[in-house]
């Protein structure tokens, strides 16, 4: 690596469904951050890692930040504004509109707070005329001192480059933090159960995904007749209601199928190998108001203190 290399670290926030995810997932270029299209898929914050001959970035998705209506929703806030001050670069996310909601200004007022670099990343450009992005800018450069404003796609791609190079202007000159093959901290455990929640939150109906978690039982390889390694994954889909459960599991078991047929070709590609998939559900009343059964699937309240 070069004598002046640079790591560092640059959070991704912004409020709910503005593409942080997918953004990250195009930036280190692998999916590693499951994406939908419901509020709040992202729940803890997951570090994701870019490395190139400049230097190594340690990307922070953090969930969108947004008004709370229970335990897991305040936990989920704090997470996203605990990462602000702990950074080299933030990334704040919004969409391409000249309209700045209380959403907006809400964050606007936290990151005034900060004297860490905030760059404005526009996403969202292959949905508007090239034009009209000058009025975006201008409209949130009245607001706040960015460091950068940079308008991107993170659906085609577009700009993801220059951000890079903007985000490494801010890094400070240092060793890597992680070896060049590494792409996140995520153990394989926790991205497989992510995977199975993010297919339930594309399957299912508007009310129930804000509600499920998926916790895996059971992960283990072993060889088959071919000799060839396959996983055999044991994870329980948890619900809040029993009217839930149903709709999870369908007539006849149709959604749990179709829901693990969903995820066990993204799970192959991320093993690396065949997977034996099966899937139960289970109802926990309101767990998402419980720190016993938030803490049991994977979200400690203590994370964000």
């Amino acid at each position: 690596m070069k004598e002046n290399f640079k790591s560092g670290f640059a959070t991704l926030i912004g409020r709910p469904n503005v593409g942080k995810s997918t953004l990250m997932n195009r930036l280190i270029g692998q999916k590693i951050a499951i994406t939908s299209n419901k509020p709040q898929t992202t729940r803890n914050r997951i570090q994701t890692v870019y490395t190139s001959e400049e230097g190594q970035i340690v990307f922070v998705d953090t969930p969108g930040i947004h008004k709370a209506k229970n335990r897991l929703g305040n936990y989920m806030v704090k997470v996203a504004q605990n990462t602000i001050g702990e950074v080299d670069v933030v990334l704040w996310l919004v969409e391409p509109t000249a309209y700045i909601g209380a959403g907006e200004r809400h964050i606007i007022e936290q990151l005034k707070k900060t004297k860490t670099p905030v760059i404005l990343v526009i996403n969202k450009i292959d949905t508007v005329k090239k034009e009209e992005i000058l009025l975006f800018i201008d409209a949130y450069r009245k607001e706040l001192d960015f460091a950068e404003i940079v308008p991107v796609s993170a659906l085609k791609g577009d700009n993801t480059q220059e951000l890079i190079d903007c985000i490494m202007k801010y890094l400070p000159y240092g060793p890597a933090f992680y070896d060049e093959d590494t792409v996140t901290d995520q153990p394989e455990r926790q991205i497989v159960a992510e995977l199975i929640r993010e297919k339930a939150l594309r399957c299912l109906d508007e009310e129930i995904p804000h509600g499920i978690a998926v916790t895996i039982e059971r992960m283990k390889y072993r060889k088959n007749a071919e000799h060839k390694t396959v996983a055999d994954i044991e994870a329980t889909i948890i619900c809040e209601k029993e009217s839930h459960k149903g709709i999870v599991i369908g007539k006849h078991g149709a959604m749990l199928k179709q829901i693990g047929s969903k995820a066990r070709p993204e799970i192959e590609d991320m093993l690396g190998n065949k997977v034996n998939l099966q899937l139960w559900v289970k109802v926990r009343k309101d767990w998402r108001d419980s720190d016993l059964y938030m803490k049991n699937f994977g979200y400690d309240p203590k994370d964000s203190e």
